[in-house]
């Protein structure tokens, strides 16, 4: 469907200006890559969740912990007379205020969102990580033209997939990518996928799904469970989805790298060390001639 950017290994290697993306479930390294060539000191680091965080949804998780704060009087009182100021303290590295304000749906007592919340928080998710991901060309002009890096890391979150359509030649999100980076698709073995359910067993985090697998996990699940919405605990249903996302987002990927980009196994990223090792590891996914 479309050109890539760097047609050729020879052309990748003799680019002047490279401009690489990352997609991938979480927790196989997209984040560490970006972050080892941003040190290198000749590359921009470009992280959707941070400008999600910091540029679309910062009003919302701010007001979120506003309405917290307002339950108690002796901080109500100083909300109301401006007298303290509550704002999110998101980095490349501390992510949390998103993924706390997007919470888990089922039981309020055992820290869930009742599922018509949790539902408009994953819609303003949704359209955040859209715009983020449409401000990827900016953000390739901006590191250039402001701070004089000559090449550009864009480090996506695992739920890319979830608001693309890999089949349609003119989905807006992927032409955009596509046209001004290399997509790279990092795929994770099977051992891979078993030791990410086993970390994400151990610390279950909040995720974001599309409307009709969300509405699927979430019915199944009541009438397997034979529980009221009101009464699941959210840790043990996001457990019981989790297998079930990185299954349906498997096939996603994995078109998006057929027709938009290209695929490097998590294993061949794993021993990379420095920008020299990570340019020949992209060089070897791509077409000799």
């Amino acid at each position: 469907m479309s050109r890539l950017l760097y047609p050729t290994a020879a052309a990748w290697r003799a680019a002047p200006k490279k401009r690489a993306l990352f997609f991938a479930m979480s927790g196989l390294g997209k984040t560490h890559l970006s972050d080892m060539l941003r040190q290198s000191g000749e590359w921009f680091h470009y992280s959707i969740d941070y400008r999600i965080g910091t540029r679309y949804m910062g009003e919302y998780i701010a007001d979120n912990a506003k309405r917290e704060a307002m339950k108690v009087p002796f901080l109500r009182e100083l909300l109301r007379t401006d007298s303290i100021y509550i704002g999110s303290n998101i980095t490349f590295e501390n992510l949390s205020p998103v993924s706390t304000y997007l919470g888990k749906p089922g039981a309020v007592e055992k820290g869930g969102v009742p599922i018509d919340e949790f539902r408009r928080r994953q819609a303003q998710f949704r359209h955040a990580e859209i715009r983020a991901l449409l401000d990827t060309p900016y953000f390739i002009d901006r590191a250039e033209a402001l701070y004089g890096y000559p090449h550009f890391v864009c480090d996506t979150g695992g739920s890319i997939c979830e608001w693309v359509d890999p089949e349609d030649p003119g989905d807006e999100v992927l032409s955009t990518l596509s046209a001004t980076t290399l997509m790279i698709w990092i795929k994770g073995s099977e051992a891979h996928t078993d030791d990410l359910i086993r970390r994400f067993d151990r610390a279950p985090k909040p995720m974001c799904y599309r409307e009709s697998f969300l509405t699927d996990c979430w019915e199944r699940y009541l009438a397997e469970s034979g529980l009221s919405g009101a009464e699941v605990d959210p840790d043990v249903f996001i457990r019981w989805t989790y297998a079930r996302a990185m299954a349906h987002r498997e096939p996603l990927y994995a078109r998006m790298a057929q027709n938009w980009g290209i695929t490097v196994a998590a294993e061949d990223l794993a021993d990379v060390r420095d920008e020299a090792d990570f340019n020949e590891v992209v060089a070897g996914a791509l077409p000799a001639r």
